[in-house]
């Protein structure tokens, strides 16, 4: 069914599909699997479809005109008016999580950095913040470059357990 009008920023919470034939569903966030992050997406899907709705309806008359060949042929695949930017829905759902899993795991990679030992931390600092070499850090702390390593072994598997 096709939606004249956004849903209001406030109403977002669920998200309410009409079918063809009347029938609504609501879906809410916990519920059978259902995040926060999909019925964000589920609202940027009609969005995205409203304003598509909109702009053919208003942009697509009035420049198609200005849009034709000289031979009469369309050449419509020109007008950025009338080319639909939606990606594929599905894509976008699954961007979604993606993302909003990425961010949980940085979170808990967060969270593992800050039981490190201030030695550790130290280590972490240098390699991946200031982008220094192992050979560097050895050099700098006076022990071997397989010292460094096997810290940097040690530090990559206490934070696999957390994480």
């Amino acid at each position: 069914m096709s939606r004249n009008y956004k849903t209001s920023k406030k109403n977002r919470v669920n998200y309410i599909y009409y079918s063809a034939n009347g029938q609504t569903v609501e879906v809410k966030p916990n519920q059978e699997g259902v995040t926060d992050t999909i019925i964000a997406t589920l609202h940027k899907m009609d969005d995205l479809e409203v304003d598509a709705n909109r702009r053919e309806a208003y942009h697509a008359p009035v420049h198609f005109d200005s849009y034709q060949g000289k031979d009469e042929e369309d050449v419509a695949e020109r007008n950025s008016y009338l080319i639909d930017p939606t990606s594929n829905p599905m894509e976008s759902i699954i961007q979604s999580i993606e993302e909003e899993e990425h961010e949980k795991k940085l979170d808990k990679l967060r969270i593992a950095i800050e039981t490190l030992k201030p030695q550790q931390k130290e280590l972490i600092q240098k390699v991946f913040y200031e982008k220094r070499t192992n050979v560097d850090i050895a050099r700098e702390e006076g022990v071997s470059e397989t010292a460094i390593r096997n810290r940097l072994k040690r530090i990559y598997e206490n934070l696999r357990k957390k994480i």
